[in-house]
């Protein structure tokens, strides 16, 4: 925080360029009250430059050093003014550092040297001297406080920039996940069908051969529009939606019912959380219940979104149902409660059935 107000060294030489040519001038304004420089005089001028050079690794030390020269410099009856200068930027720098209470010590200790010695001046001067001080405290405490703030406003916003950079990257994982698992699941039962068939109905194993080569080419496609957002300018591609629900289900090779309930324009991360939990819920059937047959349902409520999926037995044995991750209805309850929704999955006396309910927020809805 305090590095930005660390006194450059070429601060140094103004300061004692000031203290010297000023007091020098000083001294005939002040020919009544004060006596003129001599080599001791000068060098006391000097002191407090020469810290200002080594404040940076004794900041204290340095402040007390420059406060006992312009003690010395006020008790000998020099020429004033000018020699708190010194003072004045090391006070000032010790504050933004952090290091308040000494500079407030020191700089109480200064003024009350200054009523009981320096009260020749007359206390006019006095009272100016320790305004003049209070006033740069009290400045340097703002500016420690405003950079603290702006310190701490970076800060948080470095956080929420890396907290949603890793939601980011959890949501690219998710949805490369449903990808994978969804499109590999068909490629695997229809190459299975392929091999099975290819001898006895060539032309069944070749539909079943073209399914795997639109699969695919479906899942490079999806996996490069989710990787395209880590390349910094890259294009993004349309996410998945609820207008590609039909292709999805063509892919599936399942005999699936689509029933539509009413019609809105629904936010893109509900749409896409709904294409998801339908294609995770088809997955399940390919893996688990081959052969039977699927009722999608998608209920366009007030405020709320229904998507169901309901399948019946199966009719073959299942070949995939122990390769899966065992991620799927987890992922898919994630997803929901991610939207503040709800997900029930369970048996039904013949089948499965998934339900999810969406909410859409107000101004979507309205």
């Amino acid at each position: 925080m305090h590095k930005k107000w660390i006194l450059h060294p070429y601060m140094a030489l103004v300061a004692a360029v000031a203290q010297v040519v000023m007091s020098t001038g000083a001294q005939w304004g002040q020919a009544n009250h004060s006596i003129r420089l001599d080599h001791l005089g000068y060098a006391l001028l000097l002191v407090g430059p020469l810290m200002i050079l080594v404040h940076r690794r004794f900041p204290v030390v340095a402040l007390i050093v420059t406060v006992l020269a312009t003690s010395v410099f006020v008790w000998r009856g020099y020429p004033l003014g000018p020699i708190f200068i010194s003072p004045i930027i090391l006070i000032f720098s010790l504050v933004t550092r952090g290091q308040r209470k000494a500079a407030w010590i020191v700089s109480a200790v200064l003024l009350v040297f200054l009523d009981t010695y320096g009260g020749s001046r007359g206390w006019w001067h006095n009272l100016s001297v320790a305004a003049v001080v209070a006033l740069v405290l009290v400045l340097a405490e703002l500016v420690r406080n405003v950079t603290l703030r702006r310190a701490e406003r970076a800060r948080v916003d470095e956080e929420e920039a890396r907290r949603q950079a890793s939601e980011e990257r959890l949501t690219m994982a998710q949805e490369l996940h449903d990808v994978l698992a969804h499109n590999i699941s068909l490629i695997h039962v229809q190459a299975s069908t392929a091999l099975h068939l290819i001898d006895e109905h060539p032309e069944q194993a070749r539909t079943a051969l073209a399914t795997i080569k639109t699969a695919s080419k479906d899942v490079l496609g999806e996996m490069r529009s989710v990787l395209n957002v880590l390349r910094e300018g890259a294009p993004r591609s349309p996410t998945a939606g609820l207008d590609r629900l039909d292709d999805l289900i063509e892919r599936s090779g399942l005999d699936v019912t689509l029933k539509r309930v009413g019609s809105r324009p629904l936010p893109p991360q509900v749409e896409r959380a709904a294409y998801r939990i339908v294609q995770e819920s088809l997955t399940n059937v390919t893996r688990h219940a081959p052969g039977a047959s699927v009722s999608v349902r998608l209920e366009f409520g007030d405020g709320e979104f229904v998507i169901q999926v309901t399948n019946t037995a199966a009719t073959r044995p299942p070949t995939l149902s122990e390769s899966g991750s065992g991620n799927g209805i987890p992922g898919m309850r994630e997803r929901a409660s991610a939207l503040g929704g709800t997900l029930v999955a369970g048996p039904l006396a013949e089948g499965f059935q998934v339900e999810a309910r969406l909410p859409i927020p107000l101004e979507e809805s309205s």
